[in-house]
Order: structure tokens, then sequence, then C-alpha cells
């Protein structure tokens, strides 16, 4: 199983108050690979990101659709080497790129989902 995969299904097991659905992004580019939805906040957007080394790669598609579309959308990261778990706004995409975002959660699953669909964490 591909990284990704195996970081979608880490995604599924600890956000159990939202309901995905994965996207098939082939057939638009840019699109997020995630879309979610909670009913305290209706849906929302995510892109999962693995990231190996230093930099988080995005392609100019994806940061040209996180720039644009800033409200109620993510972009989800997992680092290969550590594990560690990073959620970031979509309005932070160039800061990103560029290593200098910080994220809104790291490491709680409980705070990312809180997060995601509008709540404050528990």
């Amino acid at each position: 199983m591909k990284p990704e995969s195996k970081f979608w299904q880490e995604v599924k097991k600890n956000t159990p108050e939202i309901q995905w659905t994965r996207l098939e992004s082939w057939a638009s580019f840019g699109v997020p690979d995630l879309l979610g939805y909670n009913d305290n906040c209706g849906f929302f957007m995510v892109e999962l990101k693995i990231q190996n080394g230093k930099k988080i790669h995005l392609s100019p598609h994806q940061i040209l659709f996180h720039s644009t579309r800033t409200k109620r959308n993510f972009i989800l990261v997992k680092e290969a080497a550590s594990r560690s778990v990073k959620l970031y706004e979509s309005s932070s995409v160039r800061e990103l790129v560029s290593s200098t975002a910080r994220p809104l959660v790291r490491d709680d699953w409980t705070a990312i989902q809180a997060q995601l669909v509008g709540l404050p964490a528990r």
C-alpha cells in the first residue's frame, strides 16, 4: 500500500465525526484528495501530503487551488521520518511551500478533527 493510502486510512480512523469521500483528482488537476462533511460545518476539502525531507511538494495546480479557495480548505501533512501529522489552512499554502508556515495543529487527532469541523477542541 502506498504511503498516501496508508495516511488516508489513518485519517478515516482518527476522525470518526467526519464523513469522508476520497476524490479521484486525475480528472481535475489541483483538486484536493478528500471531501469531508460534518453536520456542524457542511463540506470542506483536505489535501493529503507525505513529506519526505525538509520541503513539502505541491504542484502549481494545487498551489493555485489553495491560494484561491482559502475558506474551509486544508492541507494535512505527514512527515515520513518522524510520523508527525500537521494541519495547515489553505491560506498558508505559499508559506508552506517556502517552509515558513506554522501549522494550526500538530500531532493531536482530536484537535485536528475539531479544527476541520470548526469546533473548539474538547
